[in-house]
């Protein structure tokens, strides 16, 4: 019987901390040729669509071949094992959300104030991250990773960045991390199924935070 798509002790990396399971940025996502690269977008389509039924740990390498319509050592082939499938599918996923705050239209992306970005962005990523729970709760697994994971750092200095553009006092590197601690997976989810919050009002705390900071940075420096 095949296993199940679960979580999994994923190994120490070289340099550069652990590999997680959460993500390259697409800058560092290997290119492929054009009929390698179909093939690729076709598995992660039927993957995608498969956990959006039935939820990640009941989707098994075995289904995903069956609904692409190729034999299973085609998957094996193209993703190694089930832990390179899943992280081909977050890199996917958190891909398409970096595209939005790089490089989409305002507030989200480049053209409105650091703060509105600010702002766009932890709502973006709450909402994103909730749209695909499953896969971000797994690769979430271990706390300690996700801060070392290609992913978070592209997210801290994207936010950075936003607070050195606002030109506000202090460290922007410890302020940054404690932004992007409010947006974390596990506490999102908390927030939502255990303590039956709303999304509504998770992104208005994230708004109110992102305010307090920058208000009283503006007063410290005006």
């Amino acid at each position: 019987m095949t296993e199940p798509l679960s979580p999994f002790s994923v190994p120490q990396g070289d340099v550069g901390g652990p590999t997680d399971l959460a993500l390259l940025p697409a800058s560092e996502t290997p290119q492929l040729r054009a009929d390698a690269a179909r093939n690729r977008t076709r598995l992660l389509e039927v993957a995608a669509r498969l956990a959006a039924e039935r939820g990640i740990a009941n989707v098994t390498m075995e289904d995903i071949a069956c609904g692409a319509g190729v034999g299973k050592g085609t998957v094996f082939r193209r993703f190694g094992d089930r832990t390179g499938l899943l992280v081909e599918l977050l890199s996917h996923h958190e891909q398409q959300l970096q595209a939005a705050f790089l490089s989409g239209p305002p507030p989200l992306g480049p053209g409105a104030a650091p703060t509105e970005r600010l702002h766009a962005f932890g709502s973006a990523v709450i909402r994103h991250e909730h749209a695909h729970r499953d896969f971000y709760l797994e690769a979430h697994i271990e706390p300690g990773r996700r801060r070392t994971s290609p992913a978070y750092r592209f997210r801290l200095a994207h936010v950075c960045m936003l607070l050195r553009e606002a030109r506000l006092d202090g460290d922007n590197e410890l302020v940054s991390h404690l932004l992007l601690g409010y947006l974390e997976t596990v506490l999102v989810d908390h927030l939502l199924t255990e303590r039956g919050m709303s999304l509504e009002r998770v992104d208005a705390g994230w708004r109110d935070l992102v305010d307090r900071y920058t208000g009283r940075w503006s007063r410290c420096t005006g």
